[in-house]
């Protein structure tokens, strides 16, 4: 069982999780059963959720940008039927919301839903409530962000959007063009609300962090079998992505942690650290 995991082996799990690892590598690898790996996830992205939500707050960022990202728990929405509910009733397309700060690189907060109105309102809500201060706010053309972001932050926020024009593929058939995305043409920025300096409206940096979460993620790779089985674990991994994102993870070019350069932390932190906000005596024994 999960609670008589030593402290090295679940370091070496989570490590290997964070790390873009299936949940079937990681019991190859570590030698840890399945369900103590998916009892493990559960304790540590809890602790993690619960961290960040205490320490996530009076954020003072200048330029924020959102996007969300789709994955799928038990079956594509295409797929869902009546035998895959009963397994797993939240089955489907699910959205991962992100918003993050453009300088430091942090993820301020996530939310993890539908692609819908409700779950728009529910993101920027937490978002608002995480800010110090007056913020600069880009999003690409989806309507539900306008709704949302003015119910939120009425006119206390300078806010524009860009709008992606596309092309076609260079070769129409095939292979190549169900694999490769369309050619981008150009670019339209408009102002929603406020006074948003129209050259920094952007989502270039959230969409480069899309990129990570499917590398680092496996449940986010696609056209594999390493998909969420239930939404729970998925949201617990998530948790556990921003974790590692925020405070472990050394941004390239920033040459230190995200929540180092937004002044959260003042060092690298290490997975056993991750491992102790779960297990502190454990860690402490060791």
């Amino acid at each position: 069982m999960a609670n008589f995991i030593s402290m090295d082996k679940r370091v070496a799990v989570i490590s290997a999780l964070v790390e873009g690892c299936s949940v079937r590598s990681t019991v190859r690898m570590t030698g840890v059963s399945k369900g103590a790996i998916l009892r493990l996830l559960a304790s540590i992205g809890t602790a993690c959720a619960d961290y960040q939500d205490r320490v996530l707050r009076n954020l003072r960022c200048k330029r924020i940008q959102c996007d969300e990202i789709w994955s799928f728990v038990a079956a594509k929405q295409k797929n869902v039927t009546q035998k895959v509910m009963a397994r797993e009733p939240m089955a489907g397309d699910v959205w991962t919301w992100v918003a993050m700060d453009a300088d430091t690189k942090l993820a301020c907060c996530w939310w993890v839903g539908a692609r819908d109105t409700h779950t728009a309102r529910g993101f920027i809500g937490d978002l608002e409530s995480r800010l110090a201060n007056r913020v600069q706010m880009s999003t690409d053309g989806l309507k539900m962000y306008f709704h949302a972001i003015a119910e939120s932050f009425g006119n206390d926020i300078d806010y524009g959007t860009i709008h992606k024009i596309y092309g076609g593929t260079v070769d129409e058939s095939g292979a190549y063009v169900r694999y490769s995305p369309a050619r981008c043409l150009g670019t339209v920025s408009n102002v929603m609300i406020g006074n948003p300096d129209l050259d920094h409206v952007s989502t270039s940096y959230i969409e480069r962090q899309n990129l990570t979460m499917r590398m680092q993620m496996r449940r986010y790779t696609r056209l594999t079998n390493a998909f969420s089985k239930n939404l729970e674990n998925h949201i617990h991994s998530v948790n556990l992505f921003y974790m590692w994102y925020n405070f472990v993870r050394v941004h390239q070019t920033l040459r230190v942690t995200p929540a180092m350069e937004a002044g959260l932390s003042s060092h690298v932190w290490s997975v056993a650290e991750i491992v102790s906000l779960a297990y502190p005596r454990l860690a402490l024994a060791a």
